[in-house]
């Protein structure tokens, strides 16, 4: 991660920071997210080797998924929120509903799924479906706590 972060603020990027060992980043650019994204992607890959989707969330935008919270008080670490690339389509909400399985809950709001997993991922078909390929759409997902430690770091 000090590596990510010297190369993301040597490219001009601001206020670099990361959050744990799984590519959390938090910076400041007056690029659009779009762009702040196409540039990351193109510099992981230069500089690691590692082809990866990067999916940006502005401060105001990630303070709505906090302040939204469909799901309430679970279990933070059992709590997940997928960030989409784009809008799930219909077909995709209907998909991921199916696969629910009580106590399992899920919201779908926008471009962020919000999951409870009170069980546990490793036998959720739903997580499954999170998780994999054939989501269909560029995704990547954060525990409770971690949504909600990157929105502490962004407003520092």
């Amino acid at each position: 991660m000090t590596d990510l972060r010297e190369l993301l603020a040597g490219e001009g990027f601001e206020d670099v920071r990361t959050y744990l060992q799984s590519g959390n980043v938090v910076l400041s650019s007056n690029a659009k997210p779009d762009e702040v994204a196409r540039k990351c992607e193109q510099l992981i890959e230069e500089a690691f080797r590692l082809d990866v989707a990067v999916i940006t969330r502005t401060r105001p935008q990630l303070a709505r998924v906090v302040k939204r919270n469909p799901l309430g008080k679970e279990k933070p670490k059992r709590y997940q929120v997928s960030f989409l690339a784009t809008k799930a389509p219909a077909e995709l909400v209907r998909r991921l509903e199916s696969a629910v399985v009580a106590p399992e809950r899920l919201t779908v709001v926008g471009r962020e799924i919000y999951a409870w997993h009170p069980e546990g991922v490793a036998r959720s078909k739903l997580w499954g479906l999170l998780a994999g390929r054939q989501l269909g759409v560029t995704a990547t997902a954060r525990n409770w706590t971690t949504v909600t430690k990157l929105l502490e770091l962004a407003a520092e």
